[in-house]
């Protein structure tokens, strides 16, 4: 594999508190690595908390960690990441890309990147390589029905790459990382938005994006997600949503799969009274097997599904959950 001799920028994602301690995300552990497959040169991990997990960081590729100073401001708002990556490229401006998870805030951060560095950014992406000293990203576009490959053409380049498309693999020797601590110069919009309180969901599942099984509900519940709730707890799994089920109320946006939600990518993906629109289903491409239950026979989901039943979930899945409690 072609790579940089330039080093990479990964903008990685911890999870916890000061009081219990952070933990690098399974997601960002997969973008190092991929980061540290892509140049034979330094990559740099920006955390955006004051005490990173530096053991799992150098086991997964990296090389230096910078920690910008927020200065007391929340790194859930994308405008502050944003300002605190700047300052990393300011200081590593032959960086050849900055990379980002393709999450909620990942998908914002690339935004904002891209205009304060006049530069080209690109989300969702799933593939990525060196062709002639340059980066060649791929996504998958309109549900999956085309594959695109393309290169930034000015700047460095923003990437926010989906969860789950690279795996996870430490480092045969993991370098002795250096921690750079960064003063941030913030612009007066990145405190336009301050965030007063914040409060973690209910429920002892795993995360949506990092759950080995999904399991969706769609308007064919008609409100009632206990079977969903049953199925996700009997395999371990997590709860989604479609759209309009979370337009409706039913359920927490949170847990919105689609275009406009999360992206998953689960060993397993079983979808309760999902229909299959294109905004859902391009939310799981990265499923390794498609699951569908659905009572109408003409659903989209029964296209790209590896198993499909055509009925009522209330009948077919209180059979399937007794055989598989047993």
């Amino acid at each position: 594999m072609k790579q940089f001799t330039d080093p990479v920028i990964v903008v990685v994602d911890h999870v916890g508190d000061a009081t219990h301690g952070y933990t690098l995300t399974p997601p960002s552990e997969q973008l190092l690595s991929a980061a540290r497959k892509l140049t034979s040169g330094k990559v740099y991990a920006v955390a955006l908390n004051p005490t990173p997990q530096m053991d799992r960081l150098a086991a997964f590729g990296a090389d230096s960690v910078f920690v910008p100073d927020l200065q007391g401001r929340s790194p859930r708002v994308a405008g502050v990441v944003a300002d605190a990556a700047a300052a990393c490229i300011k200081h590593l401006p032959e960086a050849a890309a900055l990379f980002t998870v393709s999450n909620y805030r990942g998908r914002e951060v690339a935004s904002h990147m891209a205009t304060l560095m006049d530069a080209g950014a690109s989300v969702d992406v799933t593939r990525l390589s060196v062709r002639d000293g340059k980066l060649v990203a791929g996504k998958s576009v309109l549900a999956g029905s085309w594959e695109t490959i393309f290169a930034v053409r000015r700047g460095t380049p923003v990437i926010a790459v989906r969860p789950s498309a690279f795996e996870a693999v430490q480092v045969d020797s993991p370098a002795d990382v250096e921690r750079i601590d960064l003063t941030v110069e913030f612009r007066d919009s990145s405190s336009a938005v301050r965030v007063v309180s914040s409060e973690a969901r209910e429920g002892d599942g795993p995360s949506l994006t990092e759950a080995a099984v999904v399991v969706c509900g769609g308007r064919g519940t008609n409100g009632d997600f206990s079977l969903v709730n049953q199925m996700a707890s009997t395999l371990g799994g997590a709860v989604g949503a479609t759209r309009v089920a979370a337009d409706e109320g039913w359920v927490d946006r949170a847990i919105q799969i689609g275009q406009t939600g999360e992206t998953v990518a689960p060993s397993l993906y079983i979808g309760l009274g999902v229909s299959g629109a294109v905004h859902h289903t391009c939310g799981i491409q990265g499923a390794g097997m498609v699951v569908a239950v659905c009572d109408d026979p003409d659903a989209p989901i029964f296209e790209l599904c590896d198993f499909g039943v055509v009925g009522d979930i209330n009948q077919v899945i209180p059979q399937a959950l007794e055989d598989l409690r047993k």
